[in-house]
């Protein structure tokens, strides 16, 4: 069964890129919520992980800060 992958980025942030490319490498289907102008959703991450950091990776509610391969990977299953 498909987990639910959210990955709460910016367009400017390297490291975002390099997470949401990851994602798509091992093809997996994910929602990306830009948090650069929406404020609802940058109080949402703030209520999960009590900072504003990016990327944020919430796998099946498994919350991941920053680009972490391996912890990833091990989420994923994979």
């Amino acid at each position: 069964m498909a987990k639910s992958v959210k990955v709460y980025s910016t367009s400017t942030c390297p490291w975002c890129v390099r997470a949401k490319q990851f994602l798509q490498e091992n093809n997996v289907l994910f929602e990306n919520i830009d948090l650069s102008d929406n404020q609802s959703a940058r109080e949402e991450l703030m209520r999960k992980t009590g900072q504003i950091g990016v990327p944020v990776l919430d796998i099946d509610g498994q919350i991941i800060v920053g680009f972490d391969r391996e912890r990833i990977k091990l989420a994923l299953g994979i």
